[in-house]
């Protein structure tokens, strides 16, 4: 039996498609701004029994496909302990949301926080200070990493933290150290949210595009004292939930 899952973010859409609990697909695209158009291209020549939809669009497609929907933290949650069995908390940083999600022993949600109302602390928000700072955004991370010292960003406000740097820079300070007080103001943002779902975290999963920047895991680990596990490919863990969901509660597609 094939499952398709959706993850309709809102920088961008992933698919991942189930053959049997196997991956038998998986694609990526940009949001751009007519979702349902990504999503379409991503849905030709694949073939499924059954589909389900996570992310910002869920209710798009919900409403122009009439297939049902799943929270993001259902679909995260259920994706990352197909993964790791063992997991007990998550931690996803997408490009305009991060969510810090506890799991109980039958791998049920216990406890979450998410911050969606600004982008403080996500993808959005690294992008946005890479370019202030000169740097290609799949640079940044190893930037951060090579700096010598870390310069204390005191604003996590988008807007705020730009005049921030771009009066460090004035002062000729350098832009790997600047970089990595950013990187580290993340982390500390992350930690608090974990923390505040799950006390002391541990077997904590990674995932998320901004999970891709080994500075942050880098940064994670040493401020939370325990090993933080990172899928291969971490931005399809909620099309992955959402594809096995779809498979177990017997919701057809087209």
């Amino acid at each position: 039996m094939r499952s398709a899952g959706l993850d309709i973010g809102s920088r961008s859409i992933e698919l991942v498609v189930l053959d049997d609990g196997e991956v038998a697909a998986q694609k990526q695209t940009d949001t751009g701004v007519d979702p349902m158009l990504g999503v379409q291209t991503l849905l030709r020549e694949q073939t499924y029994e059954r589909i389900m939809a996570t992310g910002y669009g869920r209710n798009l497609f919900e409403v122009s496909a009439d297939a049902p929907t799943v929270t993001e933290i259902k679909a995260y949650a259920r994706g990352v302990r197909h993964l790791f069995p063992q997991a007990a908390t998550v931690l996803d940083i997408g490009g305009q949301d991060s969510k810090a999600i506890a799991i109980g022993a039958n791998g049920r949600v216990k406890k979450f926080e998410m911050n969606d109302r600004c982008a403080a602390g996500t993808g959005k928000f690294l992008e946005i200070m890479a370019y202030a700072l000169g740097f290609e955004l799949a640079d940044f991370g190893a930037a951060a990493l090579q700096a010598e010292q870390s310069l204390t960003i005191s604003s996590m406000c988008t807007v705020f933290a730009e005049s921030e740097v771009t009066s460090l820079i004035a002062k000729g300070q350098d832009a790997r150290a600047i970089a990595h007080g950013l990187h580290a103001s993340v982390v500390r943002r992350a930690a608090a949210m974990l923390q505040r779902v799950s006390g002391t975290p541990q077997d904590v999963v990674f995932v998320g595009g901004v999970a891709n920047n080994h500075c942050i895991v880098t940064l994670l680990q040493e401020t939370l004292g325990t090993t933080i596990h990172v899928p291969s490919a971490p931005q399809m863990t909620g099309a992955l939930g959402a594809a096995l969901l779809a498979a177990e509660n017997g919701n057809a597609g087209p």
